[in-house]
């Protein structure tokens, strides 16, 4: 049976990242993508290969649609022209609908089909209990008015 729910997704930090900046550290950020939902980290401003987010955001899931989490690693150039693409990767989500919790762990992260890095993120799914809007006498509530508890 189908559930529905919210995916957290504890972004960690990354390593091993291919530098795109040749003067300076590089400002690396992250998109996160499960299917037309996309959030973005904040910029880890002059953190260059081994940036550190710490950050959670948060996904409507349904686990029938198997859909793998997209990661796409940024480097923002501050406005200045076009932010340089770093690496992207994909996680599935099978496990994680069956499992309920995969704690912090890494992926890899791959540029022009070629390894260049690693992205460190945790994930949790906590499935959302579909009720009946049918009537249910043993709840107390009452044509939608909670019945008093003295007689």
């Amino acid at each position: 049976m189908p559930e529905e729910g919210t995916l957290e997704v504890l972004l960690v930090s990354a390593k091993g990242l291919q530098d795109t900046d040749l003067l300076c550290n590089m400002d690396p950020y992250v998109i996160l993508a499960y299917r037309s939902q996309e959030k973005k980290s904040t910029i880890a401003s002059g953190k260059g290969t081994t940036p550190e987010w710490n950050e959670t955001f948060l996904f409507n899931v349904s686990s029938k649609d198997s859909t793998d989490l997209k990661i796409k690693i940024m480097d923002s150039d501050g406005g200045v022209g076009v932010d340089d693409f770093v690496g992207h990767g994909s996680i599935p989500l099978d496990t994680l609908f069956q499992d309920g919790e995969i704690p912090a762990k890494s992926y890899h992260v791959m540029k022009d089909d070629a390894y260049c890095g690693e992205i460190r993120i945790g994930l949790s799914f906590t499935s959302q209990v579909q009720k009946s809007r049918g009537f249910d006498s043993t709840d107390g509530n009452i044509g939608g008015w909670k019945q008093s508890g003295r007689d």
